[in-house]
């Protein structure tokens, strides 16, 4: 198996750069471009954007909205340059690689960009009254001390039998749906916790809602694939879609070959506010509504997708957060950090083999399905 996988945050960078060269044997006038943060201007976006002579579609192919992710999002980035670039009519289909959206938390190995704000909560339409509200997830106020335990990580031991204990508190008042539901949402009343949305549109946010903007009016037709890992089957990559995608995921699946479709809807994934794939549908809906978008995210599970893998899922992140606030011993702070990738960027060679062929399946179908390519196996393997 070619290893796509990058071992380090520059390496990543330093190969979506040397890919240009490969695109433009393809695209001959394909750039590389940069937004450096505000806040870290160190560090920046950086993407390969490929124009066509005659632009009629899209693909939009985003990596690294919860930082850490963007390791497994730089390894599906080289794939698709190497099983698909070539099979793209170069003449009407565009490109737009970016690698990472959050790079201060890839670079991190944070989830949350330097800001603590969850990227995937932060995106709204400016003129939605709701946007960034505190009256968003109430629920959330009777989980944040149990989500965000304000003491440093000294001992894994006392970390784990307090986490049981506070869990066992928790399923006994709201239960697990309550659990997840609180959690998971989003929440923007509490700065230093875990999935906090912000207060105003993030730079990264920012940054890719104008670069939306830009394509739709370009092209009529635009694909978005976004690149997540954590939630899900363990042994299944997800394809989770907008509420607002008018397919039903049953629909979806047929469409593309593909063996799991889900809605994040409660039963099939879980709902979110301020999610990036809802936002580009309601900018479309909202600003151009003659063009046809198709947005969807690729979810790679790690842990699986039973009760006792969330809640090892929500203890990591819970841990993580916990240990960048409050510190910790130095054995605890490498439990820690063990637990977190184990999570985001699993290290098994064979999970990253089923990542990539669940990748190149997915992809194969999608792009045969919305005319970027042609028919094929989706099933070929190199």
């Amino acid at each position: 198996m070619r290893d796509f996988f990058p071992d380090g945050f520059y390496t990543a960078r330093d190969r979506l750069r040397a890919s240009l060269a490969q695109v433009r044997g393809f695209y001959p006038a394909a750039r590389l471009e940069r937004y450096p943060l505000p806040y870290a201007p160190e560090l920046a976006i950086e993407w390969i954007t490929a124009v066509p002579p005659h632009p009629q579609r899209l693909l939009i192919l985003t990596t690294g909205l919860h930082g850490v992710e963007g390791y497994v999002g730089a390894a599906i980035i080289q794939l698709f340059l190497a099983d698909f670039l070539p099979r793209l009519d170069a003449h009407t289909s565009g490109l737009l690689l970016v690698h990472p959206l959050n790079p201060w938390g890839m670079q991190q190995r944070r989830r949350v960009n330097g800001r603590n704000v969850d990227l995937n909560r932060n995106f709204f339409l400016l003129n939605d009254p709701e946007a960034y509200s505190p009256a968003i997830n109430p629920a959330y106020d009777g989980l944040v001390d149990f989500l965000n335990p304000a003491r440093p990580a000294r001992s894994m031991t006392a970390a784990d039998g307090l986490f049981a204990a506070g869990v066992a508190r928790m399923l006994a008042t709201v239960g697990v749906e309550g659990v997840r539901a609180g959690t998971l949402l989003g929440q923007y009343r509490f700065p230093r916790g875990i999935y906090y949305g912000g207060t105003a549109p993030e730079p990264e946010a920012a940054w890719l809602a104008e670069t939306l903007r830009a394509q739709l009016a370009r092209y009529a037709q635009i694909l978005l694939i976004d690149v997540h890992t954590g939630y899900g089957p363990r042994t299944q990559m997800s394809l989770v879609n907008s509420t607002r995608e008018a397919a039903t995921a049953a629909e979806l699946a047929r469409r593309f070959d593909y063996p799991l479709v889900v809605k994040t809807v409660p039963g099939e994934f879980y709902a979110i506010r301020g999610d990036m794939v809802d936002f580009a549908y309601q900018l479309a809906a909202a600003e151009f509504p003659n063009r046809r978008l198709y947005a969807t995210a690729f979810e790679f599970g790690t842990l699986g997708d039973s009760t006792l893998a969330g809640l090892r899922s929500l203890q990591a992140l819970v841990l993580e957060n916990q240990e960048y606030w409050y510190g910790s011993t130095p054995r605890a702070y490498a439990a820690v950090k063990r637990r977190f990738d184990a999570l985001f960027d699993p290290a098994e060679s064979s999970w990253r083999a089923k990542a990539l062929a669940d990748a190149r399946q997915a992809l194969a179908g999608i792009l045969h399905a919305e005319g970027f390519i042609p028919g094929g196996s989706t099933h070929d393997t190199h």
